[in-house]
């Protein structure tokens, strides 16, 4: 199990590494780049792996691989995708820094209240809440005061963050019995 925990763990630190990154660059298509960045496809990825480890492992083990996830985007954001001489590019690490462990550790728990009901509600419910703490407080303190019209991309994001949770229903459901159940 140990060594899932780390997988799940270095699988989740790339998801925000990646999410970093992208969260810079607005989609330009269909007018979308004032209310979209691609950052908003890649980082639910982060919701279905706390996911599945809660149910799978519980709690405990999510909060383990959510603390070392982390740990391993932090590092890799600073190392990869922060430009230290470039102050939104700091302001990204740091916001995306607190909205994460925020969000996923909420999202641990609402998950675990909610893990008796029929199969969808906890990952649909846990990452919908967990998905709106992160993308306020991520766009807030990344962009806030800055000219960047935050409001927009967060409203955007989130809409988008809110498809793709259902869309990862499929893939939680899928997914759930390649794991051990707790």
């Amino acid at each position: 199990m140990n060594k899932l925990i780390l997988i799940l763990s270095l699988l989740m630190g790339f998801v925000v590494l990646i999410s970093n990154y992208l969260v810079q660059f607005p989609v330009e298509y269909y007018g979308l780049g004032k209310i979209l960045t691609y950052g908003a496809f890649s980082y639910p990825i982060a919701f279905l792996i706390t996911d599945l480890a809660n149910r799978s492992f519980g709690k405990l083990v999510a909060r383990k691989i959510v603390y070392f996830g982390f740990t391993i985007g932090i590092l890799f954001t600073l190392l990869f995708s922060t430009n230290f001489s470039d102050l939104i590019s700091m302001r990204i690490a740091i916001g995306s820094g607190t909205a994460f462990i925020a969000a996923q550790l909420l999202d641990v728990q609402v998950f675990d209240k909610l893990r008796r009901k029929t199969w969808f509600v906890a990952p649909l419910f846990s990452s919908l809440i967990g998905s709106t703490v992160d993308t306020f407080l991520f766009f807030s303190i990344s962009f806030y005061g800055t000219g960047v019209p935050w409001i927009t991309l967060s409203l955007g994001d989130l809409g988008v963050k809110i498809f793709i949770a259902l869309i990862m229903l499929v893939p939680f459901r899928l997914l759930l019995g390649t794991l051990k159940p707790i």
